[in-house]
């Protein structure tokens, strides 16, 4: 293979980090095309000493009944930009912390995407799931727990339609095995918001929708610090 292709793929990767989100997407894609039709991977056209493994929990954190579905959604947000995502959780302690591992490049957009999709979840429950004065204790939390797992299943079909639409992508969509090698340490890997109980229907349906048009290219026009939905 030319060493043009590569050096010029990796500049395309370079401007994917660009803070002109246009320009980083194009860049992205033209970087994938090249990627497919020569056979190459990612860490294939970069210098060996840019294959930095970074490893940091993102400062996001959930419990078994309070958001559950954070750990399913950094889990499918890491893996589609070639990283993985692990839990952190101190012995005695409810709150999980949610982490991050990948090539320094992809663990940037992996948790800048994750991140923005997290506070995606949080305001759009916030405005579409309900409390009312006569509801039982836990029910909006319940219901907005539906909610955050349905925009998981509609951003899941979501990712599915594109690979399907891109099948060019899959040798260049796939985690690079210095970031699996990496987590070899760390053992199994543990689910998380499982035995969900009587899921809101309504507020499930509204998080599926919402999950199906997330825009990772887009921004909220009043986007909260990630918070804990309660109650």
């Amino acid at each position: 293979m030319a060493y043009d292709i590569k050096d010029k793929i990796a500049k395309l990767l370079a401007l994917a980090d660009s803070p002109n989100e246009n320009e980083a997407k194009v860049a992205l894609l033209r970087a994938r095309e090249l990627m497919a039709k020569h056979k190459l991977r990612p860490e294939e056209c970069v210098p060996a000493e840019s294959l930095k493994v970074v490893r940091e929990t993102v400062g996001v954190t959930f419990t078994r009944m309070t958001n559950p579905w954070a750990a399913s959604l950094a889990g499918l947000i890491a893996e589609h930009y070639c990283c993985r995502a692990f839990v952190e959780r101190y012995n005695g302690c409810k709150i999980n912390t949610i982490g991050i591992v990948g090539l320094e490049d992809d663990f940037e957009i992996a948790k800048r995407i994750f991140k923005y999709a997290y506070d995606c979840v949080i305001n759009e429950a916030k405005a579409k799931v309900h409390r009312h004065s006569w509801d039982e204790p836990g029910t909006y939390r319940q219901a907005c727990n539906a909610f955050g797992t349905g925009f998981v299943m509609g951003l899941k079909d979501a990712f599915r339609e594109q690979e399907a639409e891109h099948q060019e992508w899959g040798l260049v969509m796939v985690v690079p095995k210095a970031v699996t090698d990496s987590m070899a340490d760390m053992g199994k890997p543990k689910s998380f918001g499982r035995g969900f109980e009587n899921p809101d229907a309504e507020s499930l349906t509204a998080g599926y929708h919402t999950g199906r048009n997330f825009d990772p290219n887009s921004r909220l026009d009043a986007a909260a610090e990630p918070a804990l939905i309660g109650g």
